[in-house]
């Protein structure tokens, strides 16, 4: 143990890791909890604190993989005294306490308990989906932690790991360069392993569905058979953006001979979102059992794995821009920057894509526009409809290239491109 705490932090040192824009607030009175999923960069988020956000000195800090083979073999017992043997090793204890895949250690609430509750250390866990949700550590925790979601690289993050500078005022030739690398990263997605490695994209994604299927949900909810989950899958890739119905799902498998109840559907619709391979967006009503009631959107954890299953990448564009802004808009929930998002829709079908409450009572479309005569009535019309019912002023466009101020029934609506809402 002694060895590998040492060794640990070379391993550490010898990697380049490229800063996030992921901040975690220090405090010891919570463990902080590191959840998102899989493949996301989690880990790296960790290794992003400690050389290149707070710069950790060696002897200030432990960090513990729980999937690391060195620590599989030791006795719990060993385990357990990693503060001592730290002690021991630099004369002091350690500020920050890492636990990665903490899951693997048996009974490991027990001992992040005993650390917790001397309120001595900054204490950082993460989970692994495969065997224990990240969700289910701060349940476990009985509200004794703090969590930060980590998705795939924004595009804001990409364009810095990119090197392309952006300013409130910038050339065209710069401009066409940003709208190159975001229909890029529509395309591919922004897992850490497409970005910083030459990994084939189909293959990648085709592994990724496989990991998910087999690791996530049959093993970790001990189910039977793939075949089901993948066509599950393959059909919510295809409603990507929209109303995604387990009734219409359930008469598809019926009509194909199919044998399976509605309630394995919701079932494994609920597994899927759990380990955070979807999520599913809530039409907004008045009545909080209606919002429940009716259909919700479904949306995924990457662009790229949802164009990987698309056949038509331009057709579609409309769609991933859709799912972009979706995926932007929780991680500014998760920084307390905006209220959770809804989606809007009245009874003659009229639908605005997003609704924010707070901070200051927000609806937004979302169109593959690059001129006035491209925004459609329809989604105009679905703004000023919500917008009564609402009673909110404060409405918004996400175009491809249009920026704009429109002035309609004596409403005001702003029209931004995609890349200069992302980054600014």
């Amino acid at each position: 143990m002694k060895k590998y705490l040492v060794d640990k932090k070379e391993d550490i040192k010898g990697l380049e890791v490229i800063p996030r824009e992921l901040y975690f607030k220090l405090t010891k009175n919570f463990v902080r909890t590191i959840i998102g999923p899989r493949r996301a960069g989690k880990t790296y988020s960790l290794y992003d604190l400690i050389l290149n956000k707070v710069r950790i000195k060696d002897e200030d800090y432990l960090f513990i993989n729980f999937e690391d083979e060195e620590i599989s073999q030791l006795r719990r017992g060993e385990i357990v005294k990693a503060i001592s043997f730290h002690h021991e090793i630099y004369g002091k204890e350690p500020e920050f306490i890492f636990l990665d895949e903490v899951q693997n250690l048996e009974n490991w609430e027990r001992f992040v308990y005993s650390i917790f509750e001397k309120k001595r250390y900054f204490i950082f866990i993460t989970g692994s989906s495969s065997k224990l949700l990240s969700k289910e550590i701060a349940t476990q925790l009985r509200g004794r932690s703090l969590s930060t979601l980590v998705l795939p690289f924004s595009f804001k993050e990409l364009l810095s790991f990119k090197k392309v500078e952006v300013r409130d005022i910038i050339s065209t030739v710069k401009e066409n360069e940003i709208k190159n690398l975001l229909r890029v990263y529509l395309r591919d997605g922004g897992f850490p392993d497409l970005i910083f490695t030459e990994v084939e994209r189909r293959k990648f994604f085709r592994d990724y569905i496989d990991l998910v299927v087999f690791r996530d949900v049959i093993e970790r909810f001990k189910i039977k058979g793939s075949y089901l989950i993948k066509s599950m899958i393959t059909n919510m890739l295809s409603s990507v953006s929209s109303e995604f119905s387990i009734n219409k799902l359930f008469n598809t498998f019926r009509s194909q001979g199919i044998r399976v109840s509605k309630k394995t559907l919701y079932s494994y619709a609920s597994m899927l979102e759990d380990v955070m391979f979807c999520f599913f967006l809530r039409r907004y009503s008045f009545s909080p059992r209606k919002t429940m009631l009716f259909m919700p959107k479904v949306f995924f954890n990457d662009t790229g794995l949802v164009a990987n299953a698309l056949m038509e990448f331009e057709e579609n564009i409309g769609r991933l821009m859709e799912n972009l802004v979706f995926l932007e808009l929780k991680r500014r929930e998760d920084l307390g920057k905006v209220s959770t998002p809804y989606y809007w829709k009245d009874y003659q079908g009229n639908e605005v894509d997003f609704y924010l409450s707070k901070p200051n009572n927000q609806l937004i479309q979302v169109t593959y526009a690059s001129g006035r005569d491209e925004v459609t009535k329809r989604e105009i019309r679905a703004l000023m409809k919500a917008s009564e019912e609402l009673k909110c002023k404060n409405l918004l466009i996400i175009t491809w290239d249009y920026e704009d101020e429109l002035e309609i029934e004596d409403k005001r609506i702003k029209c931004i491109p995609l890349w200069k809402w992302l980054l600014f």
